[in-house]
């Protein structure tokens, strides 16, 4: 069963006090080092909000942890099983598509491996990563539009497509039909560079 919103934003706030505290900063510190309001560094550790991937993006990167660690324990083991409809749902179509964070590794090189669903009408856009991020998409049914700069890409059931996260992207549902895919992320050196430049939404 899917991991409840109100429990998975209290899960996330959580891990942002405990990160910010093991760091010693104050939430002005964290709010400014990611760039969002301290408004919203309190509503997040409180888990009075579900933030956007944005936020959490920029979260996670002036944390100097990958996006995974924020919806996982402290701790790790070297292996780890996310069971079928338990991982964490970060995005929500308005027609009831669903992006979930599946799997993840920890910093400083992650590994974000996503699961996809959009409705007909259904986008989602993304600010760049960090310098260097990769992505790769695979579109398991349907058809999905891909956007990265000012480039597109049709791809249907089967296709698969690289390229670079740390350029303006965005996805799109591109048919009449549901469509899911998969993402895997790639983001080399999290947390080994300032990220008080981070800027996303």
């Amino acid at each position: 069963m899917e991991i409840d919103t109100d429990a998975l934003a209290r899960v996330i706030g959580a891990r942002v006090r405990h990160e910010r505290g093991a760091r010693g900063w104050t939430l002005d510190q964290l709010a400014a080092a990611a760039g969002v309001s301290r408004r919203m560094v309190v509503s997040v550790e409180q888990g009075a909000v579900n933030p956007s991937i944005g936020t959490l993006l920029r979260l996670s990167e002036a944390l100097g942890v990958g996006l995974p660690a924020l919806v996982e324990p402290p701790a790790l083991p070297d292996e780890r099983v996310t069971r079928a409809g338990t991982a964490a749902v970060l995005w929500r179509g308005e027609h009831g598509g669903t992006g979930a964070l599946v799997a993840g590794t920890q910093s400083p090189d992650v590994v974000e491996l996503w699961d996809w669903t959009m409705h007909p009408g259904e986008r989602h856009s993304s600010e760049p990563h960090l310098p260097g991020t990769r992505e790769l998409l695979h579109v398991l049914e349907g058809s999905v539009r891909v956007e990265i700069d000012d480039r597109v890409h049709e791809l249907g059931s089967g296709d698969a497509l690289t390229f670079r996260g740390d350029a303006p992207h965005g996805y799109s549902c591109a048919g009449d039909t549901v469509a899911r895919f998969s993402l895997t992320v790639f983001e080399p050196g999290v947390g080994t560079t300032s990220a008080s430049g981070a800027s996303r939404d």
